[in-house]
C-alpha cells in the first residue's frame, strides 16, 4: 500500500493493526482509492485494487489448502497409528493363542504318557468295603480265601489295577464271569464275579481302564469284586501287601 493510501486508509477509520488482516487490507484500499479519487477510480487504482484483491484470495486459497493438508495429514497419521496398533493386537492375540496351543498339547502329551505308564496304579473300585482278606477261613469257601473281597453295588465300575494285556475274558465256573489282565512284570491280576465284561482278549488296559462291573455271578452271598494277584501268572499271593509294596495303595484307605 504506498503512502498516500495508508494515509487515506487511516482518514476512513482503518487502524494499522487492522490492515494486517488481508480482508480489512483489501476494504482499507478500496476505501482509501475512492477517497483520493473523489469517488471516481484511475485506472492505475483500479489495477492496484484488483492486483490486491487477487493476491488477497490467492492468499486464502493457500491457507484453506494449507489446512486442508495438515487435516488430511493428521487423520492418515491418525489411521496409521490405529492400524499399527490392531496389527500389534492381533499379533499378541495369535501369540497368546498359540502359547495356550503349545501348553495345552504338552499337558495332553504328558497326561498320556503318565497314563500309559506300566508303574502307574490305580485301586480297582471306589465305594466299597472290605468284606473278605487273603487266607481266612470258613464255610463260604472251598479252601482258604485267595484274595481280597470289595463289596459294593451291583454295577460299580471296576478299573484295571495297572496298565496290562487282557488274557482272559469269559465265565470262570465258581469266580463267574472273570478277566484276567497280565502286565508288564508278568504278574496277573484277576477280577471276579463281575455283572459284565468291558474288555475282550489281547486288548491293552492301562490303570483305571474300565474291564467290567461288580455283580454277583458264581459263587458268593453278595455283590462284590473277588480281586486275586498271581506272580507270573503262579499261585495267589495276599494282594494287601501287593497293593502296598508294588502300587503304593493301601485298600483300607482308599474306600
Amino acid at each position: 500500500m504506498t503512502a498516500a493510501l495508508a494515509a487515506a486508509a487511516g482518514a476512513v477509520g482503518f487502524s494499522h493493526s487492522a490492515l494486517s488482516d488481508p480482508t480489512q487490507a483489501n476494504s482499507a484500499v478500496n476505501l482509501a482509492a475512492l477517497s483520493l479519487d473523489n469517488g471516481q477510480l484511475s485506472g492505475i487504482t483500479t489495477a492496484r485494487i484488483q492486483a490486491r484483491q487477487l493476491a488477497t484470495r490467492d492468499s486464502s486459497r493457500v491457507q484453506l489448502a494449507d489446512t486442508t493438508t495438515k487435516k488430511q495429514s493428521a487423520a492418515s497419521a491418525l489411521a496409521k497409528a490405529r492400524a499399527a496398533k490392531l496389527t500389534a493386537s492381533q499379533a499378541l492375540t495369535a501369540k497368546r493363542a498359540s502359547a495356550l496351543a503349545l501348553a495345552k498339547a504338552k499337558a495332553e502329551a504328558a497326561e498320556q504318557k503318565a497314563r500309559e505308564s506300566a508303574t502307574r496304579c490305580q485301586i480297582m473300585l471306589t465305594g466299597y468295603h472290605i468284606t473278605a482278606t487273603f487266607g481266612q477261613g470258613g464255610n463260604r469257601w472251598a479252601h482258604n480265601h485267595t484274595g481280597l473281597d470289595f463289596a459294593a453295588p451291583i454295577g460299580t465300575r471296576i478299573g484295571a489295577v495297572m496298565k496290562g494285556v487282557v488274557i482272559f475274558a469269559d465265565w470262570a465256573g465258581p469266580y463267574g464271569r472273570q478277566v484276567q489282565v497280565r502286565h508288564e512284570d508278568g504278574t496277573v491280576t484277576w477280577y471276579n464275579h463281575m455283572s459284565k465284561f468291558s474288555v475282550s482278549v489281547g486288548e491293552t488296559v492301562y490303570a483305571g481302564d474300565q474291564v467290567g462291573a461288580v455283580g454277583m455271578t458264581g459263587n458268593t452271598t453278595g455283590p462284590h469284586l473277588h480281586f486275586e494277584v498271581h506272580p507270573d501268572g503262579g499261585p495267589a499271593v495276599d494282594p494287601d501287601p501287593w497293593l502296598r509294596n508294588h502300587c503304593g495303595l493301601n485298600p483300607y484307605t482308599s474306600m
